[in-house]
């Protein structure tokens, strides 16, 4: 690649980069209210001004507060952070920018903001309310674009061969003479001892790939660093500190973390010998500061201001001073890589200063950044790990094009093994956990140490021993349960908040386990998730960490549960299939990692199936059923769910869950018929049936879990055919994939279903519906015309009919009772409404008072085939109740219309009534309602607009905006010039 090409396609692609920033916060700002703003958190409105005095290096520092007259004076939730460039502007008049600013410190009830301003140009009122906006850094793009033009006119300095391996012009190199290291850190590991001398022997440039957890930060804490964030900085500086180096801190102190702040730059100045100096120059400035402000005098004002000018000006000439002295006395500076720009502090030192630049996290840096700091040295050390996140790009066009490879994913692809060394053993996560994520990412070369190998919850002190505290992986399975995504309109970013009630019954579960909240971690990949995640703990657990997975790389956590949100019968994954996302994700849990998903969804890609299938192999596996109760699916109809269901069946076998019988300490979901306690039970035992040993062992295929569905429906057909069983009770050796069977096929026959017990003692209950009576009411069998009774009659239908038989007689008793008392209701309405009703010929100007509950329009449906059920007598002839209901099953269930619909039928999804052509549409006979909560439904769940769906975008054409407001401001002007003005002796 020849630099003059990377240069002039790097600067495109920055430029793509930063116009789309721009474009975006330009777009908040055109088209969305304050209100949206902070409902994204990129805005804070009406804040009042709390305190201000003069910071590090002359800065002014505001705290702003919310208002306390509008109730508790607490920050709306907001994505506000150190570092954070900021907008003020005045939260009244004219929306223009006062000026910019650094958040310093953010708590729940302040933001503290750092102005490099003079305090009087930007002239802050005490009493006046301000707004706060998350701004675009313009700072970074031009660093970014001077440090690649001084690549591409690069000529003669230190790093002049070292741009020449890195561009492929020359191979790298190793060093001739090496001498023997002494490790100042004792402890270091074989592969990190390896890495050390590898990159200590190379001559030019050496990558340390160092997977989650390994030590890669240890193992590079006594080189210089140059990393792309603060915060990777930071950590450095407090390893360095303990190996008693001499250590510098570039950078805004805004920036960074108070326990380094002590070692930055401007915090070494300020312990200088010009220290006592220097208070004194704040002092003054504070002083003058709070002059100016109780002034009413013009002239005494601009003297004030011109004396805070000449302070400043004093400051930093003394403090520049002592800059070049300090830089050369530290063994090892530390920046990010904007930071160590020449605009910076570091132009105070020649350009052959340093021998080595190492860039810790490399594999996050745009490689433009990395030209920045590789410019000052002969010899260069990336360290990082190229299969987690890559650098975080607006962008996606410039991103797809090249933007997004990283420096050191570029390198290894161009010299391989030959430049990289690989740290092996991992200090974090437990070997159940690990496994998984270094065969998929790093060929199965990761070893867990044995500290860690096999640490559990429950080691941790004061946590129990219990089930949710033994299992390194656990597996919530959501799939047939009903809880499918939802979709943020305005950012379509996705939720579930099926998942979010799952994964808060699981964080209660651990915190009464006694696990710290503070030592739990919840990720999920959409913000909306994350939102919804927080309204649902953030107030119960403060110290509970909810973050999106780009807002976790370079954290851990003893435990993380992992929500994935997706759940469609599209089978659509969305950025979920991005590879690098899911490892980060997984690798940041120590000793337990939860996922909750649905497999039928995420199956569909082959990473995430290999997820799904590692830890139903290596893990406990639990359905949603058993954390969720009338877990029913009503957004699919009766043919969807049968797909589904089939489906299921050959998705269901390819699981393996192990651990059979294990299940929650914490009972999620209880039958409950358990309630009656004389009720009768009975429970299946193992030789009552034959081959139910079956049920109790672990799916291997297809055909053995087709046979296990069969058995278990068998035995939910017996129990339905004996009246005298109110409760199915199956055995507690049943694994979790079979209980999951248990309660598919219970859903679908209608059947109540609840697990019971704890630990290997769960069973699952299942029993009849509470429409139907405890004891159905026997009657003789009655011969019909051909000489069959009605027992036979029955077991025929069912054994016709391919949904599951049920106890159609008790059914049929208990739905002519309700209609009866319906009819008596309606019967008693009418009469009271007769009664209320007022004479018309006495008062015809009274209106008539209609019953209560009456509504306008409503549409009428004749009696159908309940009704006239529920008018036959319970000891009436069941041959002429058969001839009614088919009678009335012929003709068309509109109001007065009897049409034959045998032939040409239509039959109604909403009321289960048959329709004619002619009213067989919902908003004809009267379900316009329900078809259109449907509808509204299927737009919302698929994603598809139908005709007549989805808002209308009311947002006016800016061209048409920009010709009316011209057209109305030459109207304004006309009629102005056309003012006549008043005779002044009409006035008099």
């Amino acid at each position: 690649m020849e630099v003059e090409n990377f240069v002039s396609k790097t600067l495109e692609l920055l430029q793509e980069e930063r116009e789309a920033e721009l474009e975006e916060t330009r777009a908040w700002q055109e088209n969305l209210s304050h209100k949206n703003l902070q409902h994204k958190g990129v805005f804070l409105v009406k804040l009042q001004i709390g305190s201000q005095h003069t910071g590090m290096y002359g800065r002014c520092l505001v705290v702003f507060e919310p208002r306390k007259s509008i109730g508790p004076s607490i920050l709306p939730s907001n994505t506000f952070g150190p570092g954070d460039i900021i907008g003020l502007y005045q939260s009244e008049g004219e929306p223009s920018q006062l000026g910019s600013g650094v958040v310093t410190r953010v708590t729940q009830a302040s933001l503290t903001v750092a102005f490099d301003d003079t305090q009087d140009s930007i002239n802050l009122d005490r009493d006046g309310l301000y707004n706060l906006m998350k701004l675009a850094n313009d700072v970074t793009y031009r660093r970014l674009s001077n440090a690649l033009k001084s690549l591409n006119g690069y000529s003669s300095g230190p790093a002049s061969h070292l741009i020449s391996v890195l561009f492929g012009y020359s191979e790298p190199g190793i060093l001739s003479h090496q001498n023997v290291l002494e490790f100042s850190n004792t402890g270091l590991d074989t592969s990190q001892k390896e890495a050390v001398s590898f990159a200590i022997s190379q001559k030019d440039v050496a990558i340390i790939h160092g997977p989650p957890g390994t030590g890669k930060t240890t193992t590079v804490v006594e080189i210089l660093c140059c990393a792309p964030s603060n915060v990777a900085v930071d950590n450095l500086v407090e390893r360095l500190v303990k190996s008693k180096v001499k250590v510098l801190r570039l950078g805004h102190p805004a920036r960074l973390l108070e326990s380094i702040q002590k070692h930055s730059l401007d915090a070494v100045l300020a312990h200088s010998d010009n220290t006592n100096i220097i208070s004194d120059i704040r002092k003054d400035m504070d002083k003058a500061f709070n002059e100016m402000k109780k002034t009413r005098d013009k002239g005494q004002r601009s003297n004030l201001k011109r004396e805070i000018k000449d302070l400043r000006r004093e400051l930093r000439t003394r403090e520049e001073t002592a800059i070049t002295q300090i830089l050369k006395r530290a063994d090892v500076i530390l920046a990010t890589n904007t930071g160590a720009s020449d605009d910076g502090p570091l132009k105070h030192l020649p350009k052959d200063h340093f021998d080595l630049v190492v860039i810790d996290e490399c594999a996050q840096a745009l490689e433009s950044s990395c030209w920045i700091t590789l410019l000052k040295a002969r010899k260069c050390i990336l360290a990082g790990d190229y299969k987690q996140l890559p650098p975080t790009i607006k962008s996606q066009s410039a991103a797809s094009k090249g933007l997004s490879v990283s420096l050191m994913e570029r390198l290894i692809k161009k010299y391989g093994d030959s430049v990289v060394r690989m740290l092996t053993t991992q200090y974090r996560m437990n070997s159940a956990i690990m496994q998984w994520a270094s065969e998929q990412m790093y060929q199965g070369k990761l070893i867990a140490h044995p500290s860690v190998e096999k640490h559990l919850l429950r080691d941790l002190a004061g946590v129990a021993d219990v089930e949710e505290t033994r299992i390194p992986l656990l597996l919530i399975d959501t799939a047939g349960c009903g809880l499918n995504e939802m979709e943020d309109t305005d950012e379509q970013s996705k939720g579930n908040q099926g998942e979010v009630d799952i994964v808060a019954l699981h964080i209660k579960a651990l915190s009464e386990a006694g696990v710290q909240v503070k030592d739990i971690a919840i990720i999920a990949p959409y913000n909306l998730q994350v939102d919804l995640l927080r309204q649902k703990l953030s107030h119960k657990y403060t110290e509970l960490e909810i973050k999106s997975v780009d807002g976790f790389q370079g954290r851990e956590k003893e435990a993380v549960v992992l929500s994935l949100v997706r759940s469609n019968r599209k089978g659509e994954v969305g950025f979920l299939a991005e590879d690098r996302r899911i490892n980060v994700a997984v690798t940041r849990a120590r000793r337990q990692l939860t996922v909750v998903c649905d497999s039928q969804t995420v199956r569909n890609h082959d990473f995430l199936k290999s997820l799904v299938d590692y830890m139903s192999e290596h893990g406990e596996v639990r359905t949603g059923f058993e954390y969720l109760e009338d877990c029913v699916a009503q957004n699919y109809t009766r043919d969807e769910k049968d797909k589904r269901v089939k489906a299921k069946d050959t998705v269901s076998a390819k699981q393996k869950p192990k651990n059979q019988g294990k299940k929650a300490e914490q009972e999620h979901k209880k039958s409950a018929n358990n309630k009656s306690s004389g009720a009768s039970q009975s429970s299946v035992q193992p030789d009552q049936h034959k081959n139910t040993s079956s049920l109790h062992s672990k799916p291997k295929d297809a055909d053995q879990t087709q046979n296990m569905r069969k058995e278990i429906q068998e035995q939910l057909l017996n129990f339905l055919k004996d009246p005298n069983k109110t409760e199915l009770q199956f055995p507690s050796t049943l694994n979790s994939h079979d209980r999951l069977i248990v309660h598919e096929l219970s859903e679908e026959m209608g059947l109540r279903h609840g697990s019971q017990g704890e630990g290997k003692n769960r069973c699952v209950t299942v029993s009849r519906p509470k429409s139907g009576p405890k004891k159905p009411v026997k009657e003789p069998e009655q011969p019909d015309v051909t000489g069959c009774t009605a027992a036979k009659l029955q077991e025929e239908s069912q054994k016709v009919s391919s949904e599951p038989a049920v106890d159609l007689k008790s059914l049929h008793l208990e739905r002519m009772r309700r209609e009866q008392q319906k009819r008596e209701e309606k019967k008693q309405q009418k009469q009271q409404s007769m009664r209320l009703e007022p004479d018309f010929n006495a008062s015809k100007n009274q209106p008539v008072k209609k019953p209560k509950g009456t509504s306008k329009g409503n549409t009428k449906i004749k009696a159908g085939v309940t009704a006239i059920a529920a008018a036959a007598s319970a000891d009436g002839d069941f041959d002429a109740l058969i001839d009614a209901v088919v009678k009335a099953d012929s003709v068309c269930s509109f109001v007065k219309c009897k049409a034959s619909v045998l032939t040409l039928g239509q039959l109604c999804l909403y009321c289960n009534r048959q329709y004619c052509l002619s009213h067989h549409i919902p908003e004809v006979h009267g379900c316009g309602d329900k078809a259109k909560a449907q509808a509204r439904m299927r737009i919302s769940k698929e994603g598809v607009l139908y005709a007549g769906s989805g808002q209308k975008d009311k947002s006016m054409d800016p061209n048409k905006k920009a010709y009316l407001q011209r057209k109305l401001n030459s109207k304004l002007k006309d009629m102005a010039s056309q003012r006549k003005t008043k005779d002044k002796d009409k006035e008099n």
